[in-house]
């Protein structure tokens, strides 16, 4: 078990999304990681909402990432925290460092800042602000301005990263950037380290484009005087294709890997886990390992690739270990079969979960147990049914409606003779016995689809399959 950082205060974490879509897969990543590190080290993990934009912030992107980090199981502690109901404490600490002297009140007009921003892209050099009230503490009357802070000059800014290691930018790269906006409202920049601070927030594990933003962070962090948070930037997700990932590679929001993709939250989890973590060899690893063993130590510094086909074959991992009742709980409402029919949706598991890797394919493969007569058929499964397999049909009928006991022993019998008696192999007569049950030519094992559907049900199908069709 890694140990905490040497600072004597409990462990807490926080995630904090910006309300201006879905919860995406890189976004769960983050609340997973900062969820397991406090809970490995018996701390507390905090959900803020960070709806600073008021006029992008929605309600709906708010529930849907709720419903996602509680699909998840990512419970946070207390109640999730809100962005905007602290306002009046972002402003009144831009006030504190104006009055400390590491703020200024900046009057520059958007042309003078316009026409910095132009001669830096002349000369060629990364624009940074040069206000001239930088040095004027005088209040110029009634003109509008914003709050700066008043970052170091001289020297430069070191971070110990838990995972980027030791990270170095010289303060000349860093400008006098706003704190608080001429309507007086608080940048991103001063309400994130405000909240972190009054949330006693320890850790700060987010992704690495935030990494710069640390730098100007720690300057108010500094300036205030109050203790320093330990940072752990992590790589973000790419494609496949190296690039980072976007919406080109896929990238849903994690409601669309459980309502689209049809994936189980464990498994999407444990993905998520092995991406840019590990454990030794690893790869199924239970909620209670990933908690006794989580640590930043074995993050690693390069982007991880996303692998759409492993994770679907890790969800079928997950599927075949799952509960064959809470299996059929999900996939009833994609057949749109009323809870009588749920129990032969749960008999059917055993034969059905390893077969599918999705719930997609879990429910496509139950399709033809409550098909309605006729059946619809797909291409190459009519296809199997001949004058000489509707033949088969008729003489299997005549067998299986004189059979005493409709079991899977019985039943195997009865087909294993139809396929001696007409001197074929057994797969002669299943597979277009198959396709008279199903319509289709893959299910579960024959034998098993008549159990399923029991007698009456296979004997009207096969039926209706017996007559030469015109």
């Amino acid at each position: 078990m890694s140990s905490p950082d040497p600072s004597a205060r409990p462990v807490v974490t926080r995630f904090a999304p910006s309300p201006t879509g879905y919860l995406h897969i890189g976004g769960a990543r983050t609340a997973l990681f900062n969820w397991l590190f406090s809970k490995h080290h018996g701390g507390k993990f905090l959900l803020r909402i960070e709806d600073t934009d008021r006029a992008r912030s929605t309600k709906e992107a708010i529930d849907a990432i709720l419903d996602g980090m509680r699909w998840l199981g990512l419970d946070w502690d207390g109640h999730e925290y809100y962005q905007s109901q602290f306002w009046s404490r972002h402003a009144e600490i831009a006030h504190r460092l104006l009055d400390r002297g590491a703020a200024y009140r900046c009057y520059m007009t958007q042309e003078e800042l316009a026409e910095q921003r132009e001669a830096a892209k002349r000369n060629r050099r990364p624009f940074r602000i040069s206000s001239p009230w930088r040095e004027v503490a005088e209040e110029q009357g009634d003109r509008p301005f914003v709050i700066r802070l008043k970052a170091p000059r001289e020297g430069e800014t070191v971070i110990d990263d838990r995972v980027q290691g030791r990270v170095t930018v010289q303060n000349a790269e860093i400008d006098d950037f706003v704190l608080l906006r001429s309507d007086g409202t608080p940048t991103y920049m001063l309400a994130v380290v405000v909240d972190d601070h009054d949330m006693g927030v320890t850790h700060v594990i987010r992704g690495d484009d935030h990494l710069n933003n640390a730098f100007r962070q720690i300057g108010i962090i500094r300036a205030m005087g109050w203790p320093e948070p330990t940072y752990a930037h992590v790589p973000l997700i790419h494609g496949p294709d190296g690039a980072k990932l976007s919406k080109r590679h896929g990238a849903m929001g994690v409601d669309a890997y459980r309502d689209e993709l049809g994936l189980l939250p464990e498994a999407v989890s444990n993905y998520l886990l092995r991406l840019g973590w590990g454990h030794g060899d690893d790869e199924i690893i239970s909620r209670e390992q990933a908690i006794a063993w989580f640590d930043l130590d074995h993050v690693g510094k390069s982007p991880s690739r996303f692998d759409f086909k492993k994770l679907e074959n890790l969800n079928g991992h997950y599927i075949r270990e799952a509960d064959d009742q809470r299996l059929a709980d999900l996939v009833a409402p994609r057949l749109g079969i009323t809870d009588r029919k749920k129990m032969l949706l749960v008999q059917a598991m055993p034969e059905l979960k390893p077969r599918a890797n999705t719930l997609l394919q879990l429910a496509d493969g139950a399709r033809f147990l409550f098909a309605t007569r006729p059946l619809d058929f797909e291409e190459a499964a009519a296809a199997l049914l001949t004058t000489e397999a509707r033949t088969l049909l008729a003489a299997t009928h005549n067998k299986l409606v004189a059979l005493a006991k409709w079991d899977r022993e019985s039943l195997e019998a009865v087909i294993r003779e139809v396929a001696e008696n007409s001197g074929i192999k057994l797969g002669k007569v299943a597979q277009p016995l198959r396709a008279a049950l199903t319509g289709r030519t893959t299910s579960p094992g024959i034998f098993d689809v008549l159990a399923l559907l029991g007698r009456e049900e296979s004997l009207a199908r096969i039926a209706d399959q017996m007559e030469p069709k015109e």
